[in-house]
C-alpha cells in the first residue's frame, strides 16, 4: 500500500514539475511577444508623429496659397475692396464713374483638363 502512495505522490509532483514548466514556458513566450508588441507600438506612435509634423507642413495656410497660385491660377488680390456698405449704389442708381465698383473686374482662370476641378467648377456656379 505504502508502495502504491509513493508511486501516485511521485507521478503527482512529475506532474506538477511539467505543469510548471509548461506555465514557465508560456510567461516567457509571452513575455518575448508582449516586447515585440510594445517596440511596434513605439515605432507606430513614432510614425504618427512624423505624419503629424508632415501634415501641419502640408496643411499651413500659406502653403495651400502657394499651391492654389502656383497649380490652379488663383490669386488671393480681391477684385474690389470695399471700405462700408455706405459705397454700394442703391438699388435703381448707376454706380458714378471711377467708383470701386464701377472699376471692378473679374478674372476667371480657363477650366483645367483635369475632371475633379471641372466638377468643382460647375459645383460652384462658374
Amino acid at each position: 500500500m505504502i508502495r502504491i502512495l509513493n508511486f501516485f505522490c511521485f507521478a503527482a509532483a512529475a506532474l506538477c514539475c511539467l505543469a510548471l514548466y509548461h506555465v514557465s514556458e508560456q510567461t516567457r513566450v509571452s513575455r518575448i511577444h508582449l516586447v515585440a508588441v510594445e517596440r511596434q507600438i513605439a515605432d507606430e506612435h513614432g510614425a504618427m508623429k512624423v505624419l503629424q509634423a508632415d501634415w501641419e507642413r502640408v496643411s499651413e495656410p500659406s502653403h495651400i496659397q502657394a499651391l492654389a497660385q502656383t497649380k490652379l491660377g488663383l490669386s488671393d488680390v480681391p477684385a474690389v475692396a470695399l471700405a462700408s456698405l455706405e459705397l454700394l449704389p442703391r438699388r435703381g442708381e448707376t454706380p458714378t464713374a471711377g467708383s470701386p465698383v464701377q472699376t471692378a473686374s473679374i478674372t476667371v482662370a480657363p477650366i483645367s483638363a483635369d475632371p475633379h476641378l471641372r466638377l468643382a467648377a460647375a459645383h460652384a456656379g462658374n
